[in-house]
């Protein structure tokens, strides 16, 4: 049913993307996990700075992985959005570019100091 609507393509890319998803949210929970180890013994701002840096992608990265489950989880959604909509979701990139920047920002701000 969401094959036909979407495509066999574009579905398949879907899938790919929330596999990476999911592996970039397994990376980041090791990330902190280091990062959380490495604060206990030498507990320096850039450890502290690295840690809400990774924080905060993770959430990104996992709304982005919800968000791409839905249109296979909920068929009704691609339906009430035209194909030619569906790969340019403005919104979408809008609020991942917002987490962004505010990670990076944490980033350039704990390196500076």
């Amino acid at each position: 049913m969401v094959a036909e609507e979407l495509g066999a393509t574009l579905v398949v890319m879907i899938y790919i993307a929330f596999v990476v998803g999911i592996a970039n949210v397994g990376l980041l929970l090791g990330l902190l996990s280091t990062y959380w180890k490495t604060y206990k013994e030498v507990k320096s701002q850039f450890t502290i700075g690295l840690l809400y840096f990774a924080s905060v992608l993770l959430i990104q990265n996992i709304l982005v992985t919800i968000a791409l489950a839905l249109p296979l989880i909920i068929p009704i959604i691609p339906f009430q959005i035209p194909v030619s909509d569906f790969g340019r979701p403005h919104l979408a990139l809008f609020f991942i570019n917002i987490i962004q920047l505010v990670a990076l920002t944490i980033l350039y701000k704990i390196t500076r100091e």
